[in-house]
């Protein structure tokens, strides 16, 4: 089965074209969318994590509800994140965590190499890598995303398509954080980004903030994540606005015995269209060697569940995902290796 198909009238301008290419590959991605602490030292930190959040506040009041493109932006890094409800603000706790909150790096230690592979759906497909190291006494991750939409058919007129063509999408990333005490931490991201629909391409930039806050209680995280704070440049005629994406949620992660459960979940809203969702997530591992993952995803029309585990061998990591997608559409699958240097 192909992907969507277009029908370019042959009265339209070229400009007018690129828009409803552009229009119609947003389309086909909406449809996947669619320890004790002193009581100074406790107040000090939450007022601190309260400033900051305040301080980004009047960045969310400047969004405008509507329409934004690069829905590749809104891809998940890595399966054990996607298993878990694909929210990590809180609970990524590798080097993915620059595609959730790059505060969550200063607590990553270790120098790692991630590589993702995302089956979406038919001629869809996504891979993404990722490296982390410490330079000038910080942690830095640098990723890499290369999404594909091919077989893309193009009419004038009913029929049979004229011919085919390929959409492309590509971000590089640096990321870096700070911790600002031993519980908080701050991290921002720069994206370059690039896109081409058809005959037409743009480029732009764009820069992700969190914060982590961790042992408000033994255990608990507390993360807030803006992202894709940013512009590009116009593709033919009209600019494509970014999918900015506010997250805010929590991860509780405790131990019975050989086993080891995580809880994670909350909020998070597609700025520019006025899209709100609750993520929910756990997972269940067994000596570090071998974990179950369950995730759910509300306010989307074509999938709500997700699933997957890992197998963990000595530095090596392997992570499978599974979303089933409603609508034929045919459902996600993501395998996932991360290797870590000890």
């Amino acid at each position: 089965m192909k992907n969507k198909f277009i029908l370019l009238k042959t009265n339209t301008t070229k400009s007018q074209r690129a828009q409803s290419l552009h229009k119609v590959e947003n389309n086909l991605y909406e449809c996947l969318e669619s320890s004790c602490l002193s009581g100074k030292s406790f107040f000090r930190s939450l007022a601190l994590f309260s400033v900051l959040l305040i301080f980004i506040s009047p960045m969310l009041n400047a969004q405008s509800v509507g329409e934004s493109g690069l829905a590749f932006l809104k891809h998940g890094f890595g399966a054990r994140n996607i298993a878990m409800g694909d929210f990590g603000v809180a609970s990524s706790n590798d080097l993915t965590a620059l595609n959730y909150n790059p505060a969550l790096l200063a607590y990553n230690k270790n120098s790692q190499i991630a590589f993702s592979h995302n089956s979406l759906f038919q001629d869809l497909s996504s891979e993404m890598i990722g490296v982390s190291f410490e330079a000038f006494g910080l942690p830095f991750a640098i990723g890499a995303n290369t999404t594909s939409i091919s077989n893309i058919e193009v009419r004038t007129k009913p029929g049979e398509a004229e011919g085919t063509f390929n959409a492309h999408y590509f971000f590089g990333s640096i990321s870096s954080a700070y911790q600002l005490n031993p519980d908080l931490s701050a991290g921002a991201t720069i994206k370059y980004l690039y896109e081409n629909l058809y005959s037409d391409e743009s480029t732009g930039l764009a820069f992700d903030f969190g914060l982590a806050y961790k042992n408000l209680i033994s255990g608990l995280t507390l993360g807030a994540s803006l992202k894709n704070i940013g512009s590009m440049s116009s593709l033919r005629s009209e600019s494509t606005e970014l999918p900015s994406d506010l997250r805010i949620g929590a991860a509780y992660d405790f131990a019975v015995s050989d086993f080891n459960f995580i809880a994670t979940g909350g909020f998070q809203e597609y700025l520019k269209e006025g899209t709100a969702h609750a993520h929910f997530g756990g997972e269940i591992s067994y000596k570090e060697n071998f974990a179950v993952r369950v995730g759910y995803l509300s306010g989307y029309d074509s999938k709500n569940i997700s699933t997957g585990f890992g197998v963990i061998w000595k530095s090596l990591n392997l992570d499978y995902a599974y979303v089933p997608v409603k609508f034929g559409l045919g459902d996600s699958h993501i395998l996932s290796l991360t290797y870590t240097f000890n």
